[in-house]
């Protein structure tokens, strides 16, 4: 039996990077996955991977910052699937520059995403997720994909590391929430490190030019950040993913789980 048979997900931010490896991740421990982005045709080819692999999946467009959006893609998932028993916030945006240099558009722009998009998403799929949370021994599960940023600061991340922080204590009170009633819905976050996506080349492309060194001498910089000598890769996210989505953490909830190489062991 895989680990999450019979289970419904919905992945945010899915067409490409830790989304699409979490989607991928999640189908092939036997859960059908809604996929959603802003991405159409990378969220579409996604999917498209998906369902020829012999998964169950479907792509929907989706701004995480709109409150009907939310309840579109909430109501695919009851239409088309039966309901949802697992919700995956990926979706998010960085940049790094000092507060100085950083626009209160730009600061808003940030938090409609990275912030506001998890709390819209929380509250517009719990309802969804109690109605099915009868089934799993361990209930609803909500995993909100924070940040080691979300965990300690830097100099140059304000608002980056702002938001993330507001997403691991938002989890925090979405799971003592969950826990109330008879139907217990699980919330936990996931803090990565440097992971090898989009995102991450951004991230060491940034360092590159704020440190006037070359992209081979950031690479190497950054990777050096973590005691365990190298980059994350997408599936080592994925798979703590799958885990929090699965029975095995059935009796976790407002947990922090950090996947970065033991960057914050330091």
């Amino acid at each position: 039996m895989n680990r999450c048979d019979g289970k419904i997900a919905l992945v945010t931010g899915a067409a490409r990077g830790l989304g699409a490896e979490t989607a991928k991740r999640l189908a092939q421990a036997g859960a059908t996955v809604l996929l959603t982005d802003i991405l159409d045709d990378q969220g579409r080819a996604t999917a498209d991977a998906i369902v020829d692999a012999g998964g169950t999946a479907h792509y929907m467009h989706h701004d995480v910052t709109s409150p009907d959006e939310w309840q579109a893609v909430v109501a695919e998932a009851q239409s088309r699937f039966g309901g949802l028993d697992v919700l995956v916030n990926n979706a998010g945006i960085y940049f790094n520059r000092p507060i100085a240099d950083i626009s209160l558009e730009d600061w808003r722009m940030m938090m409609a995403i990275n912030v506001d998009g998890v709390f819209l998403g929380c509250q517009a799929a719990l309802p969804l997720l109690r109605e099915r949370a009868g089934k799993w021994r361990g209930g609803g599960s909500i995993i909100n994909l924070s940040s080691v940023a979300g965990l300690i600061g830097a100099a140059g991340g304000t608002a980056y590391h702002a938001s993330k922080g507001a997403v691991r204590l938002l989890t925090k009170s979405v799971a003592l929430e969950g826990a109330e009633g008879e139907t217990k819905v699980r919330a936990n976050s996931v803090h990565p490190a440097v992971i090898d996506t989009n995102m991450g080349r951004d991230l060491v492309s940034q360092f590159s030019t704020n440190l006037g060194v070359s992209d081979n001498e950031a690479t190497e910089m950054v990777t050096m950040l973590h005691p365990l000598g190298r980059l994350g890769v997408p599936s080592d996210v994925a798979n703590a993913v799958v885990f929090l989505a699965s029975e095995d953490a059935a009796f976790m909830t407002g947990a922090e789980v950090v996947v970065d190489g033991g960057l914050t062991a330091r």
